[in-house]
């Protein structure tokens, strides 16, 4: 087994002009797609908007600059990810197809295997 990383993405304005019934039923196509995956999920969680965001970084004189937001600016941001156990990547898919971000215009998700140490 191997664990992969669910990274969603999508675009906040979106996220946040769906009306109360979008939401609910987006949240339980997340519900839907954890009972689906089972044991096979062991992280997950979706992030506070963009605004929250805090990025480090060194300048050339090795100083740590700490700055509001992300470290680019982008239409979309990442708004939540699992991560899951699976066999191969062809099972990762299988279970992320399953996510409404995948369905959606304004979203996506990305699929990123854990390096695993030791």
């Amino acid at each position: 087994m191997a664990k992969y990383m669910l990274l969603i993405y999508g675009d906040p304005a979106q996220w946040d002009a769906m009306s109360p019934e979008q939401s609910k039923a987006h949240d339980a196509s997340h519900v839907a797609f954890t009972a689906a995956a089972g044991p096979r999920v062991i992280g997950g969680e979706q992030l506070e908007s963009t605004p929250a965001a805090t990025a480090l970084r060194m300048n050339p004189a090795g100083e740590i600059l700490i700055s509001d937001g992300p470290f680019v600016e982008t239409k979309e941001t990442v708004g939540g990810y699992y991560i899951v156990d699976a066999s191969d990547l062809d099972e990762v898919i299988a279970l992320a197809s399953q996510l409404p971000e995948v369905k959606a215009q304004h979203s996506g998700v990305e699929i990123r295997p854990l390096v695993e140490h030791g």
